[in-house]
This record gives C-alpha cells, structure tokens and sequence, in this order.
C-alpha cells in the first residue's frame, strides 16, 4: 500500500524528519519557490498536512486541498490554523496537549526567577568584571509571595504545583471557576492583577483571548509587580506592556512569546527590565521527541481508521 501524502508546511528536527518520510510520502511546502503553484501540482494527492503550532494552516490553503482529512499540528496552540474551515468539511485537526506541559510549566517558573531574582544581570555582572569593585544591587524575593496565573488549563495547573513549592499565595483567572481547586479565583484580569505580585499568562491564544491582558492590569500589577507570558504574544497589549516596563509601572517581564515573533519589537532590546526567550517553553529534547512521536501516531491513527490520540474538539 502507498503512503499517504502529507504536506509539511514546516521542518521538524531532524529525527522526526527521518521518521515522517520513512512513513509517509512529505512533500516540503516550506522549500517551495511558489507555494500556490506547489499546492496546485498536488492538491489531488494531498490528505494530510503536518504543521507547527505558529505556522498552522490558513483557511486559504484547506480550500486549496479538495482530499484533506486531517491536520496534525506540531504544538499545543491551534490559533493559526482555520479551525472553522476544517470543521466545515469535516477534516480532523489535532495537536500535542500534555506532552509539552510540564517543560512549559518550568520555563514560567523559570522566567519568574529570572525577573525577580535578576539571574540575567547578575551573570553579566559577574563577566563584566564589576563585581571585583562593588556588590551588585539587591534584588526581589520569589518565595512567600503572590502569584496570579491567566488561565487555569493543563500549563497553569503546572505552575501552581510549582508554585505551592515556594510557598506562594495562588489565584488565577479562568473562563470559569474550578471549584475543586484550592485557590482564590478572580472574575477579571485586573482583580488577579490587584492581588498578585507575580502575573503569569497561560491561557490559549485566538480571538476570544486577544489583548486580555491590557494597561488596567498593569497598573494594577503595580510598580512591584512583575509579568510573565509563556502563552501567545496574542493574548497581551504588546504596546500595552511596553510602555508598562518603559514607565517602570512594572517591575519588569520574562517572555517567551511575542506579537510578531520572531521579529520582536526592538523596544524591548533596550530595555534592562524584560527577560527574553525565543518561544522555547517545550525546547527540551525529550519533549519535542514526544511532539513529533505524537504527531505521526495521530496521522498513523487516521489513516488506519482508528481513534485520534488527541483530536482537537
């Protein structure tokens, strides 16, 4: 039996690249001159994509391909795929949940130590020779402290186990209240900012989430305070942030998204208060192994007709 045809709209590492072509007939859209004249060649073949969470699958190119089935996207975030479109034909879309959770979880409380206990300057002060002449400044205390999470969803679940850890005071904000959970639930973004000194963003991207976090909750995070986003660059007023952290209305922020990623806003390089990461909250090997690994067992899963291991509902 043939293999059926992908079309990969991005590169996997190269493990998983050795093991999608081993599987499957890939066909390289990224490496294409002219894309549209690509998909046309072989839109009668095509019946999967294969993505990445940033790069999705535009509504555009679902129509371009009359015998899609399924999309399996590289990622948790399915904000950039058309999801309504492939729900119109019936075509499968499903993500790798889970799987990443846990390394994310580590980069927020990562990001929030960074920020706080400011690692990044105290390692290039180190280098800089200027500890030979004068002690560097003292910095804020992460232990004991408050902490607001911005979605309580698989990842901010994970933060507050963390967070329980360092003896923090945890609230969040969700859609709906979790009643089983121990924590303080807050009905808007600006009262968890009220009632925390560290904010963190963990809630999905797309349109319902864009811009939630604005100017009001960085005023009420106050001149202590300190932001975190491990979640889309979306779901913040990026200028919102920017002139909050240029003001000093914010302590400071570590981030791993960003608007317009990877071409970040250049106020942020100047600025001595941000942490930066380049969206590299899953980038440990063991769990972009486990991403690719699920990626190809919900293709292998289509295709021998049986159920999807984590279709997106």
């Amino acid at each position: 039996m043939p293999h059926p045809d992908v079309l990969m709209i991005g590169p996997y590492p190269a493990w998983d690249m050795e093991a999608m072509e081993g599987a499957f007939r890939v066909h390289r859209y990224w490496e294409a001159a002219d894309k549209q004249a690509y998909v046309a060649e072989r839109a009668a073949s095509i019946r999967a994509i294969a993505t990445r969470g940033e790069l999705g699958a535009s509504g555009a190119l679902i129509a371009a391909l009359p015998q899609l089935e399924i999309i399996s996207c590289y990622g948790v975030g399915t904000d950039a795929i058309d999801l309504a479109a492939a729900r119109a034909r019936g075509i499968k879309v499903t993500n790798t949940p889970d799987v990443l959770t846990e390394d994310v979880a580590d980069i927020a409380i990562g990001l929030l130590l960074s920020v706080a206990r400011q690692i990044p300057q105290g390692d290039r002060y180190a280098r800089d020779g200027k500890w030979k002449t004068a002690n560097m400044v003292l910095t804020q205390r992460f232990f004991g402290k408050r902490i607001g999470i911005v979605g309580m969803g698989r990842i901010g679940a994970a933060i507050a186990r963390r967070a329980e850890a360092f003896n923090m005071t945890i609230s969040y904000f969700a859609r709906s209240e979790h009643k089983e959970l121990p924590y303080r639930y807050c009905s808007s973004i600006v009262e968890l900012a009220g009632a925390s000194d560290f904010l963190v963003a963990a809630v999905a991207g797309g349109a319902a989430t864009r811009g939630l976090i604005g100017a009001d909750a960085f005023k009420a995070l106050g001149p202590d305070g300190c932001f975190v986003n491990v979640a889309r660059g979306t779901v913040v007023d990026e200028a919102a942030l920017l002139d909050a952290l240029e003001s000093r209305t914010i302590r400071a922020a570590g981030l791993d998204v960003f608007l317009n990623e990877p071409n970040i806003d250049p106020r942020f390089l100047a600025l001595d208060n941000v942490v930066l990461q380049p969206h590299h909250g899953s980038g440990t090997i063991e769990t972009r192994k486990a991403m690719g690994q699920l990626v190809r067992d919900n293709l292998a899963a289509h295709f021998a007709g049986k159920p999807l291991l984590s279709e997106v509902r």
